[in-house]
């Protein structure tokens, strides 16, 4: 057998782990492993390389992707879908797994049911929002960075007697603002699912200034939303090829209004791509290398338009179709645990 191997979208912690996975289990069942250049983009020029165990055995802590990535969409191009089915014939691929988030997952679902292309994904983003699945690999990792900055940034506002406010990815879920809120003892964060109390903020900073505490930190997504209208704050208006609004600012924008509400001297901080980089966690290593040897094993068994999931302590398999069909956003019960220190 022979499988082609991607990785698409925002890189992320623990790719190289899945694919060492996939190419193990095909190379142990004597099949071959085709990496496929920069996401979809590869799919359709058919750049690749030959992926074997000895080359991928070391890649194990790596950060990032040996395959590179690209937020390459084939769907916004009709002759871009012929390039990747041509790919398929081109290459003798027997099955292709993608590692991506919702959009490069939603190529693979579509290749599949609309082409019948014979694709498997497996999840991947730090956000963790994707659905059907537990957990994404590379969301331990983001949250112990943040947690780290934040424990950092800390010793910094108790100096100087500021308040910081430290913007994190999530564009559509809170998991990251919530989690590392919850890790450092953050004062106050927002989440793209909740509506944003600017003068329930501003009290719960006023009330530990009240007590004593000389300093505050604020954790807030990136896509939290500060006004009714439903606007996420953005950098510009640059469009990416899935139609996503590169987003950022709204930590400056939180700060800015504590300052005048306040007048305490307040500092913004954006960890923007410090997120994804790095080494990953033993969770994440350990995580993405069970989902390559689950998606491998799903290509040996010819069990095509599925997802590798964490359920539990389980790897199982679900439809790729249902996976993309929602966003598994933060969960009531995540929010109120960590809404208990708001207080």
């Amino acid at each position: 057998m022979k499988v082609g191997i991607l990785t698409g979208g925002g890189d992320c912690p623990g790719l190289n782990a899945v694919i060492r996975g996939v190419v193990q289990v095909i190379s142990n069942a004597g099949g071959q492993c085709l990496g496929l250049q920069e996401g979809w983009r590869g799919a359709i020029t058919g750049n690749h390389e030959i992926l074997t165990p000895e080359m991928t055995r070391p890649i194990i802590d790596q950060g990032g992707t040996i395959l590179g990535s690209s937020r390459t969409n084939p769907f916004k191009n009709p002759e871009e879908i012929e390039q990747i089915e041509q790919t398929f014939k081109n290459l003798g691929m027997d099955a292709l797994v993608a590692i991506g988030g919702d959009d490069t997952l939603g190529v693979a679902s579509k290749l599949y049911h609309e082409k019948g292309l014979p694709t498997i994904g497996c999840p991947k983003t730090i956000d963790n929002d994707l659905s059907a699945t537990d957990q994404t690999f590379g969301f331990d990792t983001c949250i112990n960075i943040v947690m780290d900055a934040v424990d950092r940034l800390r010793t910094t506002a108790m100096s100087h007697r500021r308040v910081l406010v430290v913007e994190v990815m999530g564009r559509h879920a809170g998991w990251i603002a919530c989690y590392s809120a919850m890790a450092t003892g953050a004062d106050y964060f927002m989440v793209p699912e909740r509506e944003v109390n600017i003068d329930e903020m501003i009290n719960v900073l006023q009330k530990r200034l009240d007590a004593g505490q000389k300093y505050g930190i604020v954790v807030v997504s990136e896509g939290a939303k500060l006004s009714n209208d439903g606007d996420f704050v953005t950098k510009d208006a640059e469009i990416d090829e899935f139609g996503h609004v590169k987003l950022g600012g709204i930590g400056d924008r939180v700060a800015k209004i504590i300052e005048e509400r306040m007048g305490k001297e307040t500092r913004s901080v954006t960890l923007g791509h410090l997120q994804r980089g790095g080494s990953p966690s033993a969770f994440d290593r350990v995580l993405g290398t069970r989902l390559g040897v689950h998606a491998g094993h799903l290509a040996l068994n010819k069990d095509f338009g599925k997802m590798v999931a964490l359920r539990g302590t389980k790897i199982v398999a679900v439809e790729l179709k249902d996976a993309v069909d929602k966003m598994r956003e933060l969960e009531d019960s995540f929010f109120d645990e960590a809404a208990e220190f708001l207080k």
